[in-house]
């Protein structure tokens, strides 16, 4: 008896690791809006899907960082679904206190740029094997405004 189920076990697991899943990347980290309180970043993910019909999103968790120190954190819950068999373009919101771009200044250069990471978690609802996590990050470069474009 015990043969049988490690043989079952054995089938199970070498079918899920088959099972078509979804591929995710983020394009492009970019500031969006910019007032005397905040900046509004926003983080473009995109997403394909391999199946013949639309998979929830559960959720997206997000990390952004920068100097080793995280600037925002968050989760969208429930922020729709994948289209069948296309890709599927989603943008996160990342909205940063500018007191706390401020502080973060002296890591910057003349230039006005700061290194950043971005962290996320796309957690879909798949078939068969219920919810799945696909981690993503990104690093880069990115321009901070200037005071004369706040004013």
């Amino acid at each position: 008896m015990a043969h049988l189920v490690d043989k079952a076990k054995e089938f199970v697991v070498d079918n899920i690791v088959h099972v078509k899943k979804p591929e995710a990347d983020l394009t492009d980290v970019s500031i969006k809006h910019v007032s005397r309180e905040s900046a509004t970043f926003h983080g473009q993910l995109e997403v394909y899907n391999p199946y013949g019909h639309s998979i929830p999103i559960c959720e997206i968790s997000y990390s952004l960082k920068s100097a080793g120190r995280e600037i925002v954190s968050g989760t969208l819950p429930d922020p729709g679904s994948l289209r069948a068999e296309e890709k599927t373009t989603m943008e996160i919101p990342l909205k940063v206190p500018y007191d706390f771009l401020i502080s973060i200044m002296k890591d910057m250069g003349r230039d006005w740029d700061i290194d950043y990471e971005l962290r996320v978690g796309l957690t879909v609802d798949l078939p068969i094997i219920g919810n799945f996590t696909l981690p993503l990050s990104k690093k880069g470069e990115l321009k901070l405004p200037t005071l004369s474009d706040i004013f």
